[in-house]
């Protein structure tokens, strides 16, 4: 189907560019004074440069050369004891990398009722005698051979692209079992080679599951184990550059495949940037921004992922989708795009992607404030999203959090910087009155030209000593925004003393966060003790963004299982009444993480009978064969 429907579209679309040039051409013209309108890249093919900076790419064929298989990240940057008893970080990738955390094990312990003594430590080596055969459809292997597109099937290759990082699934690969997984992986170098891949899949009848950065937490890239196709892994990865950069317009055209980390890196190398930095930026992918309607940290001024794409190609098994235009909006009906963002690997394959662009920030600013409570740091926050002055991020810790952050502080380097940290908690807690089991902290990030970003800033801490804040600092801001891209590493820590937890997030309007985080804690403590486990769970919260009618909420929690005999059950019981009582008060099904498998039970009453209806017409006429078979979302 893909082939017929994909060369009749692709000749159409040739005519009509070959129209619109004859239209055009005697307008065009040399930049005047030579200024350089756009910068582009070729795109590769066998022998050209990979791209045109030469910076080294984040992610090789093989991942699992530099990233952990059954857990988060970098393979060597993990928290460990030391055989002091300390706790640090290893590896030399992040500021807190070769750290020693004095408070983190006296947290861990009275936290969890946790014991160093005892330890589950995970399966060093994948046992490939333990993977399944993989189910191989010949005929579309002998023709993809033919193509010379990079596929494999190694056992390593293929179970590194089973699973997310849903706990269930890490859980599972630190014992060493493994359920369904990829039969082969596909690596396109560009839109071509995807449209040959999705071709001969719909030629074929082979299952494609999309795999961008695999950092999913909704269970979207799990393998549907009743699926009895041959399931091929179609990673995006070395679809990694930047084809264009437009100067006038402020616009980027970039592979999909490529992660955050790498796109601000190779933008910035020309004086820009997107601003778009998810929490999971370092390894998730363009794409899979796209696929999931994702969120940056710093939205309020460079918006969500929606705010920022200009256009989309998308492959899918009737042909290519994408606009003629690019204009920075259209009256033509339905948005097209809000059809392929949030489609989670349903339709097709997202290629290529232009975004808005915007010059890096001349200056930058980290601060913190401290209140007495969080009912007074929420109000804060709201009067300030009333007044639209959010500086580029704005995220506020409820006291649990706040003492887990504290616990994560790494030791000082002098005597009196001891000091000082002595005063200022003297200072807040008997001079100012705050209950330290009461306090929350909202951290802040200011972002723009030196002098408005200090307008901005006293704005901001104008409106917070209205709600009782106190200005805490540049270096708890900074601290809080750097623990950003390490705390996913904790959990793995976690599991090796029989810890097990995750993190969940909603949006919500204004008026019912206090109850929805007040009752969502509650539900958590009185679920875990009624499934026996056997010692107070945490459960903490942080209002992330924040809109004009509304705010998303990050819910963490985790226990001790130890004394249970399916931890994980346990764990997806208590997360599935959070969850119930998220939409009882109010809350969305999900923010920015997306649907997956793991919430679609909830999808009919999310957006109507009639709304699924119209998202599962959308799917039958564009995959009628369900080639794109991950069985997400519907």
């Amino acid at each position: 189907m893909a082939s017929g429907s994909g060369s009749g579209g692709s000749s159409d679309r040739q005519r009509i560019a070959q129209q619109r040039l004859r239209i055009i051409a005697g307008h065009l013209q040399a930049p005047i004074d030579g200024d350089t309108v756009v910068v582009a890249a070729e795109c590769k093919a066998q022998g050209s440069k990979a791209d045109v900076s030469g910076v080294e790419k984040t992610v090789p064929r093989r991942r699992q050369e530099t990233m952990k298989w059954n857990g988060w990240g970098y393979s060597d940057s993990r928290f460990l004891f030391n055989k002091k008893g300390q706790a640090e970080f290893s590896g030399k990738r992040y500021r807190l990398s070769g750290m020693i955390l004095p408070s983190l094990k006296d947290w861990f312990e009275s936290t969890f009722g946790a014991s160093l003594q005892h330890k589950t430590p995970a399966t060093p080596i994948l046992n490939s005698n333990a993977v399944q055969p993989p189910t191989l459809n010949e005929a579309f292997t002998e023709e993809l051979k033919s193509t010379g597109i990079p596929f494999s099937h190694d056992a390593e290759d293929r179970v590194f692209r089973s699973h997310g990082h849903c706990l269930h699934e890490i859980f599972a690969l630190r014992e060493g079992k493994l359920g369904r997984i990829p039969d082969v992986v596909v690596w396109p170098n560009c839109h071509n080679d995807v449209v040959k891949i999705v071709e001969l899949a719909c030629k074929h009848n082979v299952c494609l599951i999309p795999y961008g950065g695999g950092t999913s937490v909704s269970s979207a890239l799990e393998c549907p184990p009743e699926e009895s196709r041959s399931i091929v892994s179609l990673d995006t990865s070395q679809m990694n550059r930047i084809l264009w950069i437009d100067e006038k317009n402020l616009t980027a055209h970039v592979e999909a495949g490529i992660v955050g980390q790498d796109l601000e890196r190779l933008l910035n190398e020309s004086g820009y940037c997107t601003g778009h930095e998810p929490d999971s930026m370092e390894f998730s992918s363009l794409g899979g921004w796209v696929a999931t309607r994702a969120s940056g940290m710093k939205k309020n001024i460079y918006g969500n992922i929606e705010d920022l794409v200009v256009h989309i190609k998308m492959v899918t098994p009737q042909g290519v989708i994408e606009k003629s235009c690019q204009g920075p909006r259209t009256s033509t009906g339905p948005d097209v795009h809000h059809f392929i963002m949030g489609s989670e690997g349903t339709l097709g394959v997202v290629t290529e992607v232009t975004m808005k662009i915007r010059p890096v920030p001349e200056y930058q600013k980290y601060g913190s404030v401290v209140f007495p409570n969080f009912e007074q740091g929420v109000a804060c926050l709201r009067e300030v999203a009333k007044r639209r002055c959010a500086p580029a991020s704005i995220r506020l810790m409820d006291n649990e959090q706040f003492k887990f952050g504290h616990a994560l502080k790494p030791q000082v380097s002098s005597i009196f910087t001891s000091f000082l940290d002595g005063l200022k908690k003297l200072y807040i807690t008997k001079f100012k009155g705050f209950d330290q089991n009461r306090l929350c902290v909202a951290t802040l990030l200011f972002e723009g030209d030196r002098e408005r970003v200090l307008q901005h800033e006293k704005q901001v801490y104008d409106i917070a000593a209205k709600f009782g804040g106190l200005a805490a600092g540049e270096d708890n801001g900074q601290r809080g925004y750097m623990l950003t891209f390490v705390i996913a590493y904790l959990r793995d820590l976690g599991m090796d003393y029989y810890v097990i937890g995750e993190s969940f997030e909603t949006s919500v309007p204004w008026d019912r966060v206090l109850d929805i985080c007040r009752n969502v804690k509650a539900r958590i403590i009185r679920e875990c003790k009624d499934k026996g486990v056997q010692f107070p769970p945490l459960a903490t919260c942080r209002v992330t963004q924040t809109y004009d009618a509304g705010a998303c909420v990050y819910f963490y929690f985790a226990f001790n299982y130890r004394g249970l005999s399916n931890p994980v059950h346990v764990y997806e019981q208590v997360e599935h009444a959070a969850r119930e009582e998220i939409l009882a008060n109010g809350g969305s099904l999900s923010h920015h993480h997306g649907v997956g498998k793991l919430r679609k039970e909830w999808m009919r009453q999310t957006v109507s009978s009639v709304g699924l209806g119209m998202l599962k017409s959308v799917k039958d006429y564009l995959d009628p064969q369900n080639i794109f078979g991950n069985r997400n979302l519907l």
